[in-house]
């Protein structure tokens, strides 16, 4: 099992949110890139960053920011928010991002997600399905749909997609623990597809990890419970590898 060191950038800081909700922005580090460096110094391969001000105006807004980790680092980037055109994922993908997460654009445009994973690969590709019971959220989570989780999740499938992540909103930033039984209902509706569910939201500690691992999670988002110090990096990543 893969794990996802995070960093969420807000006005160019790195920041959590609690429960999705962006008034409850606390700023966890200084600088985003001593930060990634000490995540690949931890023995991390890869790192989840978002854009939270792109995902809340559909537009990216600290490009920069994910293209200067991708160069300057030995980490492999995954990067969302605001991701809503072909152009601005390959502007990512060329400038050594390693996967795109598109959010939103699954539910509003689901033909965009097939183009996508045609024109880069499904290993470039990773839908982010974001649900607040059960519902998948939208725009930054400002908005919630009517399409449940799961049927969206089998429409991407169709769609060529194998890389997933899903989050229950209500698990996030609470380090309260993961949703473990929706995350692993998920996984294995789409793993009939040959796909793969990262879980988001709620993880707290190494048994977190270790529930994750024995649901055959292909990876752990971990955030707050990193910068809180309830989660030690070094010892995840051995338990995801053991």
């Amino acid at each position: 099992m893969i794990i996802f060191p995070a960093i969420d950038i807000k006005a160019g800081k790195c920041v959590r949110l609690t429960k999705g909700d962006f008034s409850t922005a606390e700023r966890v580090a200084e600088n985003y890139m001593d930060t990634a460096r000490g995540f690949a110094e931890a023995g991390s391969q890869w790192i989840h960053m978002i854009d939270l001000d792109g995902a809340k105006s559909a537009k990216p807004q600290n490009t920069d920011i994910f293209l200067d980790v991708a160069s300057n680092t030995p980490l492999k980037v995954q990067v969302g928010g605001g991701i809503r055109s072909l152009e601005i994922a390959e502007s990512y993908i060329k400038g050594g991002v390693s996967r795109v997460i598109l959010g939103s654009v699954a539910i509003e445009n689901p033909d965009f997600v097939k183009t996508a994973v045609k024109e880069f690969g499904a290993e470039r590709v990773v839908v982010g399905i974001d649900a607040k019971n059960g519902l998948v959220a939208i725009n930054g989570w400002l908005e919630t749909s009517k399409v449940n989780f799961i049927t969206l999740a089998k429409q991407m499938c169709e769609a060529g997609v194998k890389y997933f992540i899903f989050t229950d909103i209500d698990k996030d930033g609470t380090l309260s623990r993961p949703n473990h039984v929706k995350t692993k209902r998920l996984q294995e509706e789409v793993a009939t597809f040959g796909a793969n569910v990262t879980a988001s939201g709620g993880i707290k500690t190494l048994n977190n990890i270790k529930t994750l691992k024995k649901n055959n999670i292909y990876g752990a988002i971990c955030g707050k419970s990193l910068y809180s110090g309830t989660l030690d990096l070094r010892e995840a990543i051995k338990v995801g590898q053991s």
